[in-house]
């Protein structure tokens, strides 16, 4: 018997775990082997000429900067896509954290067709109907939730005080205004000489200059340097570096809860209130970017949603999952940061236009519903149970299960085995993302149930034992 086989625990979850989360559904006692056999190959034997010569065709006229696989998708329903080929792929990858509500969704599609006969654009020049609602859903839900100062469990103020938003189309514009707002704070606050922001290795803040420059990454930045100075990078979770890090100079420091593309990485509470304290020594804005671990998937409206008020940001960014597909960005800002921007000190021509903001109230309000809320957290918690069997059956592979709710994370001991294991999944019809360097990372949509959730897992499972058996040979 090999090392890998002989120290696996074949123990199975209690049931009181399964139950905990509301699942009549008991896991299963041993890693499931069933998907061995590759259903969705992607050699290039295997790829029909129309698709070859599609791709070709395409590849001839869009910039290469993406490594996509072999085949062309057509169309979606819930968790599931298929492709031309027919083909039918679980996705686990949510379009990157973004499809809350799975794909073609019939409701957010009436929606949207409802809209587009009416109103789709008009500029920031004029008011529109929409932009004034979801600002104030999403700073009342905030005020409800807890979040941004509030306490969960907080009565919203009718009408609506406190906080302002700020619209864009994506959540690398998201960024960027936070970080002009912020450097505009910092210069009312402290002068010409407080302009410096700190950031923290393994995070993601966008590909535009000013996002890229938080972003702390070498081969994201490497390529496209010098990039914007004064950005100052520590460590998540380094308590005695804050105040190094974090000085008179700083104007913001920004940071994700959550870490996402960074390998799923959880800010803890006392380090966030280390952060809280430090910025407010020296006048420094705290933004948290919860582009991917916010809206829900955490399993609270925001990562931070249920942490002491003392742990809370100033700003908040979001963006991914706010329309379910269609682009949309925001910046949830305290008044006393809202106060320095006047007329003209930023703006956008397409940001909370009629139709994203629509959308973004018909998202957000079905997915702050109750019963949504407890289903993700119901669901959330059985896929976690599921998942912490993996380092207990797979102990030479697996190191640990990072994250929590809908944004979780299977870190491995070996670099190389995060993309061979998504490689492997999609292979067998499971659409999986790397994180970082070491993890897999699982952003399904926000409505998956068990399922959903057994089928991914158990395809993961059978690809670990592949990969184990392959490597203990």
């Amino acid at each position: 018997m090999s090392l890998a086989l002989s120290r696996r625990v074949l123990r199975p979850l209690p049931r009181t775990l399964a139950l905990q989360s509301g699942c009549l559904h008991t896991p299963p006692s041993a890693p499931n082997t069933s998907y061995s056999a590759i259903t969705h190959p992607e050699n290039p034997e295997s790829v029909p000429e129309v698709i070859s010569e599609t791709i070709k065709r395409s590849a001839s006229v869009l910039l290469p900067v993406y490594a996509r696989p072999p085949f062309i998708l057509e169309r979606g329903r819930g968790a599931y896509l298929w492709d031309t080929q027919g083909r039918k792929y679980l996705d686990f990858s949510g379009g990157i954290a973004v499809n809350a509500l799975g794909h073609a969704d019939p409701e957010l599609a009436d929606r949207m067709a409802e809209q587009a006969k009416t109103l789709l654009h008009t500029s920031n020049v004029y008011y529109n109907a929409w932009a004034g609602k979801l600002a104030e859903l999403l700073v009342t839900l905030t005020q409800h939730e807890g979040g941004l100062g509030w306490q969960s469990g907080s009565t919203p103020s009718s009408p609506p005080q406190g906080a302002k938003v700020f619209f864009s189309n994506s959540g690398t514009e998201a960024n960027e205004g936070a970080l002009k707002i912020a450097r505009k704070v910092g210069k009312a606050r402290g002068g010409a000489s407080k302009f410096r922001f700190a950031c923290f290795a393994n995070g993601f803040h966008g590909r535009s200059m000013g996002a890229l420059s938080a972003t702390a990454t070498e081969k994201y930045q490497a390529p496209f340097e010098p990039l914007v100075p004064g950005f100052d990078v520590g460590k998540l979770n380094d308590l005695e570096g804050l105040e190094r890090l974090v000085t008179k100079d700083t104007c913001g420091v920004i940071v994700e809860p959550i870490q996402g593309e960074g390998g799923i990485h959880v800010a803890g509470e006392e380090w966030l209130r280390a952060l809280r304290l430090r910025c407010d020594q020296v006048g420094a804005v705290l933004i948290f970017d919860e582009i991917q671990c916010g809206l829900f998937r955490s399993g609270t409206m925001w990562a931070h949603s249920a942490l002491p008020t003392e742990c809370h940001p100033d700003v908040i960014t979001m963006a991914k999952p706010l329309a379910n597909g269609y682009p949309i960005g925001a910046v949830l800002m305290r008044d006393s940061v809202a106060e320095c921007m006047t007329v003209g000190t930023h703006g956008t021509t397409f940001g909370g236009s009629p139709l994203a903001c629509a959308l973004g109230h018909h998202v957000l309000s079905r997915v702050s519903d109750r019963a949504f809320v407890a289903s993700v957290k119901k669901h959330s918690s059985y896929l976690h149970d599921r998942l912490s069997q993996l380092p207990l059956w797979f102990p030479t592979l697996v190191e640990d299960i990072r994250g929590r709710g809908f944004i979780q994370g299977i870190a491995f001991r070996d670099v190389k085995h995060p993309g061979k294991i998504v490689s492997m999944a999609r292979e067998r019809g499971v659409l999986l993302l790397t994180a970082g360097k070491d993890a897999v990372r699982i952003v399904p949509s926000l409505n998956v149930g068990v399922e959903e959730i057994d089928g991914a897992v158990d395809v993961i499972e059978s690809c670990l034992g592949l990969v184990e058996k392959e490597v203990s040979d």
